[in-house]
């Protein structure tokens, strides 16, 4: 059985109308544009979560329909080489993370033409990666710290500002400028390439691509207070744009970080061309995700689920010490604007600690299909809860009897006794990477293992939670089979190592 997903986006719309609106924007500016990319390119999971229907590779399908006339330009802070800066989602450093990104733009057609090392101050790290990226055959640019950024106008767009930086030698029209995170100076490379081309006598403009908020979307949709939910900890706050208010008499979103700096942008602009082209940071924008929303029902309801989930990631966070008070109050405050609450929104909260309850306190975990089904799964002697609740979900999609047993205990036992008496983990249980793998040798003898492995993909769109943190593995298992997860903010054990 696979389950239909309400749909509220038009993702061919979004790529066709995206697509258009950059092409445009190349031409008002005489055929040159850098653009500056925001959000994740590759894999927008929030996104997909918040606009069901939006695929979360439905950028790079957008840069594709343009590759042709587009080439990356990858950017990364010197100081976050230095500080061995780590990307969350991957677990890997910034600079390793543009390697990454090298080899996913060229492996999916589209045409990397330079890094870019900004706020460069003679850091170490930074030196030792140009050589490396310029051993591979990489051109490195080298842009330099700026007293004074962004406000000291008169000394960026001067010689000793964005003129000591070396200018990037591009060969397309449309110069996708993206980096491995937020700081790493998307901008600043902008707008010290418009300060080169000026210079030249080349016409050259630059635009903001950016999917949150959405700028003709009310204030206080829940699309965009799922947005600030997740930038929570960054403390980012939509508003009502003033300056287009004041220039059109338009209402429109946009955030505070990017409202705060317009002037300053403007007065760049205008010491750089003479002459600023936008009216306001909404101008600067290219955004047409508002366009593509056909049901406006669908997507309030997935936000106000994003926001409960993000209510309980920054919950974990706090417990694992990476995220403080400040973010967890701000969701609460979301949460209350929306109207909503986790008994209200989230069923499977309750089953999984319903389930808890009923086995003595012992870890569980419930999965919502996306057919509104409940399953539970509890911790035992061969199986972790994650586990359990995992192959009790595939029995549900796939109409096997709860009572079958999918995986043989020949086979599971092989499995605890390499990783306790081999491996020397401590903990015997098969982790839902384990179970899978179990699965798959079971299927090739067992008809119902067969069936069940056959209808994993159905699974992507369920609502999962556990009474506990959950391993890395659990965590990033349930992630890669699109299962939404969350957890309670309390460890398994009391010990004060988790791994």
């Amino acid at each position: 059985m696979v389950f239909q997903k309400h749909i509220g986006f038009d993702n061919d719309m979004y790529i066709e109308k995206q697509s258009e609106q950059i092409m445009k924007r190349i031409d008002e500016f005489g055929g040159k544009l850098y653009l500056e990319f925001g959000g994740k390119l590759f894999d927008d999971f929030h996104a997909s979560r918040v606009l069901p229907g939006f695929k979360p590779d439905s950028k790079l399908q957008m840069l594709l329909n343009l590759k042709d006339h587009a080439e990356v330009v990858i950017v990364i802070s010197a100081g976050d080489i230095e500080s061995n800066k780590i990307r969350g989602d991957y677990g890997i450093t910034y600079d390793s993370d543009v390697l990454r990104l090298m080899d996913a733009f060229s492996s999916a057609g589209l045409f990397v033409g330079s890094v870019v090392i900004n706020q460069f101050n003679g850091q170490p790290a930074a030196v030792k990666f140009k050589e490396k990226l310029q051993n591979l055959g990489i051109k490195v640019f080298i842009h330099y710290t700026i007293d004074g950024y962004p406000y000291n106008v008169r000394g960026i767009v001067s010689e000793n500002g964005f003129g000591k930086n070396e200018y990037i030698e591009t060969s397309r029209p449309l110069v996708v400028i993206t980096a491995p995170g937020p700081g790493s100076g998307k901008m600043s490379t902008c707008l010290s390439q418009l300060y080169h081309e000026n210079l030249r006598g080349n016409k050259a403009g630059y635009a903001k691509f950016e999917t949150f908020p959405i700028w003709n979307l009310p204030l206080k949709h829940p699309v965009n207070l799922a947005y600030e939910a997740a930038t929570a900890d960054l403390n980012d706050v939509n508003m009502i744009d003033p300056y287009h208010l004041e220039a059109y008499g338009k209402t429109t979103v946009n955030y505070n970080r990017d409202v705060e700096v317009f002037p300053v942008l403007n007065a760049i602009f205008e010491k750089i061309e003479g002459v600023s082209p936008y009216k306001s940071p909404t101008d600067m924008g290219v955004n047409m995700a508002g366009y593509c929303i056909t049901d406006d029902y669908a997507c309030r309801k997935a936000s106000h689920d994003e926001i409960i989930r993000r209510y309980f990631a920054a919950l974990c966070d706090r417990k694992m010490g990476q995220k403080n008070d400040g973010a967890i109050g701000k969701i609460e405050s979301l949460m209350n604007q929306a109207g909503i609450s986790v008994d209200s929104q989230r069923p499977a909260v309750k089953a999984a600690l319903t389930k808890s309850e009923e086995t003595g306190g012992r870890p569980a975990v419930s999965i919502e299909l996306p057919d509104g089904t409940i399953v539970t799964g509890k911790t035992s002697d061969l199986l972790g809860s994650a586990s359990a609740a995992l192959l009790n979900a595939l029995k549900a999609v796939a109409g096997i009897d709860d009572d079958t047993l999918l995986i043989e205990r020949k086979i599971i036992e092989p499995i605890q006794l390499l990783k306790t008496s081999i491996l020397g983990n401590h903990n015997p249980r098969l982790h839902t990477d384990e179970v899978l793998i179990a699965l798959t040798m079971s299927a090739v003898e067992s008809t119902d293992a067969k069936k069940a492995f056959d209808v994993l993909n159905a699974l992507s769109g369920s609502e999962a939670h556990a009474t506990v943190i959950l391993s890395q593995v659990d965590r990033d298992t349930f992630r890669k089979l699109g299962i939404n997860l969350t957890c309670e903010p309390q460890y398994e054990s009391k010990k004060l190592y988790h791994k």
